[in-house]
């Protein structure tokens, strides 16, 4: 517990003096945690700089694709014909004719008693497999055939009445899925009995039917031509017509569909220009963070979070030079990627825009090459593990954790001069006590001595 110390005796305050002298004491430690301090400031933006890095070196990645600036419209003559693109799409565009869209199977039974539902069924699946059940009424063959994880839904439909007013009952079977795979039939008797032949297909009862046959979806490429070609699907979905062409169709017609790919120029400059956009972003970053502000005289100037930092000077160098240098002898700024006369990286779309629809290939190229390059240095800057930013974040970290152990040793030795301090000035007013009750006593012997005198 610290020593309190009024100064009775000496009439000094003690303790604001050992405060003083405390605080003049921790001058170092209070040097060292500004470093501290400033150093995680440091931190801070340097790892945010390389979160927005590691980023840039994943969109860097993607744009160096050759295929990263292909983007499309797709079109179609008939609300009933969608088309939907994916990767390795290209211009296409041609004429379909639907004859068919995919259906799923569909049985109703005929009106009947519940217990007529009783007894063991074999539902046969359109590859022969049989899924043999058992109910006690029509509830039941429902629940029976939902579980049976054939494909096929039941459910019960209201029947009306028999002559005798007494409720009957259908059950509807419906496919899952479309196509002609989906066909089904429903047999009463069991597997054995369906492979005897002695089965009844609950279909062919009388006020049975067949609702729907289950079946493909079918168009026709090149209609009427002689290289006429038929597609068939399960779904109404057909995949790679065309590379990287999807075509969905809902309905039949007999009238040819017009369907169409093409580049769409706006979304291949708008990818182009977002990417650019965030290289500039980042260099705009870096230059902020690297200024120093110059006060007026008398004043403190400012210094960056980035200014005199090597690691950061030259990773703007990098990315500057990545996506301004020429591109076998072709420079950037001819398709619209350039630098300003105040050294800000600027993305001119409508020129970007006429070199696409000028040389697709080589401006894709050219901007390929340029994002790989971009690749190159972010990845050399963020890697988690080799990145020299990350290097660089790492060791001052490691200086901040020297700094804090430096702090702790300056807290024992603080703790030490404080005690120090305050057994000294402790001992000085015992001392000053003392002589002041000697004091006291020769003054009491004096006067006493003169009263005597004078006696």
């Amino acid at each position: 517990m610290a020593v309190t110390l009024p100064g009775l005796a000496s009439g000094l305050d003690t303790a604001a003096i050992i405060s003083s002298l405390m605080d003049v004491a921790a001058i170092p430690k209070t040097l060292i945690e500004s470093k501290i301090t400033d150093r995680n400031l440091v931190i801070s933006n340097l790892q945010t700089l390389n979160t927005s890095l590691q980023d840039l070196a994943a969109k860097a990645k993607t744009a160096s694709g050759t295929e990263a600036l292909r983007s499309f419209t797709t079109s179609s003559s008939s609300d009933a014909v969608t088309v939907v693109t994916s990767d390795g799409a290209r211009a296409f565009s041609t004429s379909i004719v639907v004859d068919a869209v995919a259906q799923r199977h569909a049985v109703v039974t005929a009106a009947a008693s519940d217990s007529s539902f009783a007894g063991t069924f074999t539902l046969v699946g359109s590859d022969g497999e049989q899924n043999e059940v058992t109910a006690t009424s029509a509830e039941d063959l429902v629940k029976q055939i939902n579980l049976a994880g054939a494909g096929v839904t039941a459910t019960i439909v209201n029947g009306g009445v028999d002559a005798d007013g007494n409720p009957l009952s259908r059950i509807q079977l419906t496919s899952e899925d479309t196509g002609e795979a989906s066909a089904f039939s429903l047999h009463r008797g069991t597997a054995a009995d369906v492979d005897a032949g002695t089965s009844a297909d609950v279909a062919s009862e009388t006020g049975a039917a067949i609702i729907t046959e289950g079946s493909d979806a079918m168009i026709r490429l090149y209609a009427g031509t002689a290289a006429e070609q038929t597609i068939t699907s399960a779904s109404n979905a057909f995949t790679a017509v065309a590379a990287g062409v999807d075509i969905t169709v809902t309905r039949a017609g007999a009238e040819p569909v017009t369907v169409a790919v093409t580049a769409d120029p706006v979304a291949q400059t708008k990818t182009a220009e977002t990417f650019v956009k965030q290289v500039a972003d980042l260099l705009t970053r870096i230059d902020n963070g690297s200024k120093a502000t110059v006060a007026d005289a008398g004043g403190t100037t400012t210094l960056g979070v980035f200014t005199g930092d090597s690691t950061v000077r030259a990773l703007r160098t990098g990315l500057a030079n990545a996506i301004q240098y020429p591109v076998d002898g072709i420079s950037p700024s001819t398709v619209g990627i350039s630098v300003d006369r105040y050294g800000k990286l600027t993305f001119d779309a409508e020129k970007f825009g006429a070199a696409m629809e000028e040389d697709p290939e080589g401006t894709q190229a050219l901007f390929s090459a340029v994002a790989a390059r971009v690749e190159e240095v972010t990845t050399q800057y963020s890697d988690k593990y080799d990145g020299l930013l990350t290097k660089r974040i790492t060791g001052q970290e490691s200086e901040v954790r020297t700094l804090e152990t430096q702090v702790e040793r300056w807290d024992l030795r603080l703790d030490k001069r404080r005690e120090t301090l305050e057994r000294t000035y402790a001992a000085l007013e015992t001392q000053m006590a003392l002589m002041n009750s000697q004091m006291s006593w020769l003054t009491q012997q004096i006067d006493a001595f003169n009263a005597s005198t004078d006696s």
